[in-house]
């Protein structure tokens, strides 16, 4: 029997996150800081809005990316789930009040103003040479990412990762985003376009 695209995406996850945990804790925060100081390669005009994450388990603490990022004049924020389908982008100011999203992770509450990012900062669980993802199993972002185009909106998707959740090939399905641009520790790989 022949596997389904969804169960392949599965395995892969599965065999990306295990090498993604392997990493030594301290590795994984000297990367993270890595990324901020390589925060040039993607940074927007100053006043763009870019959307980051609070970082779960063991990804890319991007944390000192947005920092470097907010330095060069970008305004940030980060997702907030309202349900199981949906998330918005509110506005992370310093010193504001975070709450608990779920999964591990922190968010503003609903007194912080939704945002349209123009530059997504985008989590992964697993990506390949095209550009094309994993996330975790829930679509939150590739809905997101749907609906701002479905506005007219266009923002640039970075893909964030370590080098070690590349994976052979990761199959395509109608729903999915790939993205043009991937962020790991070596640096900015862009893809082409898909045809």
């Amino acid at each position: 029997m022949t596997a389904t695209p969804r169960q392949i995406k599965r395995t892969l996850r599965q065999q990306a996150l295990a090498c993604r945990d392997a990493l030594a804790p301290h590795w994984r925060i000297e990367s993270s800081l890595r990324f901020a100081e390589i925060a040039d390669e993607i940074a927007p005009p100053p006043g763009s809005v870019i959307s980051g994450f609070w970082p779960m388990r063991s990804e890319v603490d991007v944390r000192p990316l947005m920092s470097a990022l907010r330095e060069r004049g970008a305004r940030l924020c980060l997702p907030a789930i309202l349900d199981k389908e949906t998330i918005v982008f509110r506005e992370l100011i310093r010193g504001a009040p975070l709450i608990d999203m779920g999964f591990g992770t922190l968010g503003p509450d609903e007194s912080a103003p939704e945002l349209e990012p123009d530059l997504m900062l985008v989590p992964l669980a697993a990506f390949d040479c095209r550009g094309h993802r994993i996330g975790y199993g829930a679509g939150y972002y590739d809905r997101a990412i749907h609906r701002l185009q479905q506005q007219g909106r266009s923002p640039r998707l970075v893909g964030i990762a370590f080098d070690c959740q590349e994976v052979a090939e990761v199959p395509n399905e109608w729903h999915d985003i790939a993205l043009p641009e991937i962020l790991t520790e070596s640096g900015l790989r862009r893809f082409a376009p898909p045809l």
